[in-house]
């Protein structure tokens, strides 16, 4: 398994954001985590990242538990990109994307990096020059993912990246997502609540409910019970 967390649990105060989650994300393939808003989803990413502490379990990196600060984590070959949106509006896009690689010394590799990005999303090149505070929702979401490319991660961990975008833009980038995973055979895992489209491009999915997994299975798993329904209407025991 490339990226695995072992009965991992997290608290913030008195709240049990997650209780024994065990979960793992293999080379190359898509995985969805789903589940209700407050069911530990982004808590999930946040420990992967070392930006939750742990009160118990492990996650692992390639067999081997994850023991650097959050900010060394990309040097392993792991990126995040948090929901939200976020862009350091005052600079442009290309500084933007400078941001996603500050450690690389090699400005023609970061170059290199910078055309494919903007090859992937075409519309980074076109404002290559502008400030990001001018773009769209849907142009800064293609900005917040290509920041996160720029360090060549094997792992791309991705939280609600669909979010406030207009369907049109939510159906591109979930085609982006998966030209990612295939032309890069970069492994990515995805917190998404568009259940339809997150399920077209998935392997595997976890159902995640008050921080605890609920089900494991394939998109097809998922399309056969009513797992969904339950734990979105409060129904799982």
């Amino acid at each position: 398994m490339l990226l695995e967390l072992k009965d991992v649990a997290v608290h913030y105060g008195g709240v049990k954001a997650l209780d024994g989650v065990s979960l793992g994300l293999d080379s190359g393939e898509i995985v969805a985590l789903m589940g209700p808003n407050g069911a530990g989803k982004s808590t999930v990413l946040k420990a992967i990242f070392g930006l939750a502490p742990l009160d118990s379990g492990r996650v692992f990196w390639r067999q081997e538990p994850i023991d650097v600060l959050p900010h060394q984590v990309v040097s392993l070959g792991i990126a995040f990109v948090p929901q939200g949106r976020r862009v350091f509006t005052q600079l442009t896009i290309e500084e933007n994307l400078e941001m996603g690689c500050l450690y690389l010394r090699d400005k023609a590799e970061k170059r290199r990096r910078m055309d494919e990005v903007m090859e992937l999303f075409p519309i980074l090149h076109e404002k290559r020059k502008d400030s990001a505070r001018a773009m769209s929702g849907g142009e800064q979401q293609m900005l917040a993912v290509g920041r996160g490319l720029m360090a060549k991660p094997t792992a791309l961990l991705l939280d609600e990246p669909t979010l406030g975008l207009a369907p049109k833009i939510v159906t591109e980038m979930f085609e982006k997502i998966a030209e990612i995973n295939a032309t890069r055979d970069t492994a990515i895992f995805v917190v998404e609540h568009n259940i339809r489209s997150v399920l077209d491009i998935a392997a595997r999915v976890y159902v995640l409910d008050k921080g605890r997994i609920v089900h494991d299975g394939t998109p097809a798993s998922i399309r056969e019970t009513d797992v969904l329904t339950q734990v979105f209407l409060g129904r799982m025991e």
